[in-house]
């Protein structure tokens, strides 16, 4: 049996901002006024969402649940251009992440939908949606830790890439260095994540789940599974954001183009 939650809990719960408010007043933080936009723009966000769903969850169409999850993608990108710190100018910027999580997420999606859960029609919006969502978010995160640590290293280590460049090197060659150190970045997150699954934290769909009443094999398994797409996703979509930035910050002259980066903000 699911326990409602009313709109006085929620009221209730969201006192504990407060804590943020005393701790930013207190010691000076400056983020009192950030996380009281952040949480009005995820009441407002989660409000519209649970409308859009409703309306998804009544026209089962391939055609609104691939436009919903097309819509969730640009989002994603355009969260990923605007964390970096030195981003790719022009469409690069945009089009590179965006590019690697329609790729990652959509893969990944569409086999679980197709080999794990087997929904009919497969295209459910009541199944492709939340996945898509719980992968997207994660692939996310790796992606744009990727790129970061991508552009960051390639300028910190400037005159080493290009000396190994004089002496033939070609240009993954010389930027092999770099782009283990953005893999391993991209990465560690979701390894952290699945780490201390379970003895340390319990995932908010588990959690979801069995508040909901559902067996715990049941939610436990669902768990795993999820845990095993996100990794296959953040693998996927930094694989490709982190090569297809030393394509775009190298060119075939195999030369260093950090000139194609925007100046730090």
């Amino acid at each position: 049996m699911t326990i409602p939650v009313t709109d006085r809990d929620l009221v209730v719960a969201a006192s504990l901002l407060l804590i943020h408010g005393g701790l930013s007043l207190g010691l000076g933080l400056g983020v009192g006024r950030q996380v009281l936009v952040a949480a009005l723009r995820m009441v407002v966000q989660l409000l519209l969402v649970g409308l859009v769903l409703v309306w998804l969850f009544e026209s089962v169409s391939p055609l609104t649940t691939g436009l919903a999850a097309l819509v969730m993608i640009l989002f994603a990108g355009r969260e990923v251009s605007a964390r970096q710190e030195r981003r790719l100018g022009g469409a690069w910027g945009y089009g590179l992440g965006t590019g690697a999580m329609l790729f990652a997420t959509v893969t990944v999606t569409v086999f679980a939908l197709g080999t794990a859960l087997r929904p009919d029609p497969w295209y459910d919006p009541r199944y492709a949606i939340p996945l898509l969502g719980m992968v997207l978010g994660n692939t996310m995160n790796g992606i744009s830790l990727g790129l970061h640590a991508l552009s960051t290293g390639l300028h910190r280590e400037r005159a080493a890439v290009e000396a190994r460049l004089c002496l033939g090197a070609t240009r993954w060659e010389a930027t092999r260095s770099v782009v283990r150190g953005a893999l391993r970045t991209g990465l560690m997150p979701i390894v952290n994540s699945m780490a201390a699954t379970g003895l340390v934290a319990l995932p908010g769909m588990m959690t979801g789940q069995i508040l909901a009443g559902a067996d715990p094999d049941t939610a436990v398994r669902y768990q795993m599974l999820v845990m095993f797409l996100i990794a296959g996703g953040t693998a996927l979509g930094s694989v490709v954001a982190v090569y297809g930035g030393v394509l775009r910050l190298t060119d075939e002259r195999h030369r260093l183009r950090l000139d194609r980066l925007r100046a730090p903000r």
